[in-house]
C-alpha cells in the first residue's frame, strides 16, 4: 500500500498528467471515486480526509469550493490559478528563491505555478535579486506553447484536419498568469505579456527582450549570473550563451527548464529565453515535485 493521494479533477488534462507520473513512479496509491461520486461533496470530503495530500485540478471557482469543502488538517496543492497569490499558500517553484523548497516541504497549501509563469519568473528573479531590473521595468515577455495546455476546445481546433498553424491569443493583454508572474518575478509594472499557441502538442519557449545599456549588464554577466543563480540543482538548467535555433519541444516528458541567453553584444541586444515542457515543469511535473516535497520525498 503506497501513500494515498486524492486528485479531485483527475479526469483533466492536468489530473491525467499526474496520475500518469505517480503510477509510473511507484509508492503511491491513488483515491479514486466512482463516477457517481465525483461531484458529491461528502464523497470528495471523505476522500480527502483518506489522503495524505488532495491535488485539486479543478476550474478555479471548484477549487475554492473545494478548500472551502476540506477537512481540518487536510494538505492540499492547487494546480488552478485561485490561491497563486492568495495569503496562507505557498508558491511551489522550489528553484524560485533559497529555502523554497523547504517551505514547500512544510506547507499544508500549496499552489502549483502556471506554465507562461514557470519560465517568466526563472528568467526575472534572479535580475531582480542582482540589482539589474527595477520593479517598474518595462519587459516584454513573449511566449509560444504547446495547444494540449489550452482547453479541450483548443485541443480539438489543433487536432483536427488543418487545424490553426499558429494562433496569438489572449490579446486583451490580461493573461490570468501575470499576477503570479508580477508577484514572484517582484515587479510592481505589469509586463506586456504576448502567449500564442503553436501546432504542436506540448513544449514552450518564454523569451524576454532586453537592452543591455538599460540595465548596465553584458552577455556574459548574464551567464554567469544565472550559472550562480540555480547552480547544479538538476531542474532549472542555465545553458549560458546560445546563438543555435531553439525548438520548443526539446523537454517534453522531463521536468526540467533551461535557460539560455542569445545576444549581439555590439548591438547592446540580448534575449533572455527559458524552455520548458508546458505539461511536466509547467503543470504536471511540477504538481509531483511539489507532492514529493510535501511529503519529504527527494527526487
Amino acid at each position: 500500500m503506497g501513500t494515498k493521494i486524492f486528485i479531485d479533477g483527475q479526469a483533466g488534462t492536468t489530473g491525467l498528467g499526474i496520475a500518469e507520473r505517480l503510477t509510473e513512479a511507484g509508492g503511491f496509491t491513488l483515491v479514486e471515486l466512482a463516477g457517481h461520486e465525483r461531484k458529491d461533496p461528502e464523497a470528495r470530503r471523505r476522500a480527502m480526509g483518506e489522503a495524505e495530500v488532495t491535488i485539486l485540478c479543478l476550474p478555479d471557482d471548484a477549487a475554492r469550493e473545494a478548500v472551502a469543502l476540506a477537512p481540518a488538517g487536510a494538505r492540499l496543492l492547487d494546480a488552478s490559478t485561485a490561491h497563486r497569490t492568495s495569503p496562507g499558500w505557498v508558491y511551489g517553484f522550489a528553484e524560485l528563491a533559497p529555502g523554497q523548497d523547504a517551505a514547500i516541504a512544510q506547507a499544508a497549501r500549496v499552489a502549483n505555478p502556471g506554465c507562461y509563469a514557470t519560465g517568466a519568473i526563472a528568467l526575472i528573479r534572479p535580475l531582480r535579486a542582482a540589482g539589474l531590473l527595477g520593479a517598474t521595468a518595462m519587459l516584454s515577455i513573449n511566449a509560444v506553447s504547446g495547444y494540449s495546455g489550452g482547453g479541450k476546445a483548443m485541443i480539438a481546433a489543433h487536432e483536427q484536419a488543418g487545424g490553426p498553424a499558429f494562433e496569438l491569443y489572449a490579446l486583451g493583454l490580461n493573461h490570468k498568469h501575470l499576477p503570479e508572474i508580477m508577484a514572484y518575478g517582484g515587479l510592481s509594472r505589469a509586463p506586456l505579456f504576448v502567449p500564442s499557441v503553436g501546432h504542436f502538442a506540448q513544449g514552450m519557449l518564454v523569451s524576454i527582450p532586453l537592452h543591455l545599456e538599460a540595465h548596465a549588464t553584458t552577455p556574459a554577466r548574464l551567464a554567469a549570473l544565472y550559472a550562480d543563480y540555480y547552480g547544479d540543482n538538476g531542474v532549472v538548467i542555465p545553458r549560458g550563451l546560445w546563438a543555435e535555433n531553439l525548438t520548443p519541444e526539446a523537454l517534453n516528458g522531463t521536468n526540467c527548464l533551461e535557460i539560455f541567453i542569445a545576444a549581439n553584444e555590439a548591438a547592446g541586444q540580448a534575449v533572455l529565453i527559458a524552455r520548458l515542457d508546458n505539461l511536466g515543469k509547467g503543470a504536471s511535473g511540477a504538481a509531483v515535485q511539489n507532492l514529493n516535497l510535501m511529503l519529504g520525498r527527494r527526487q
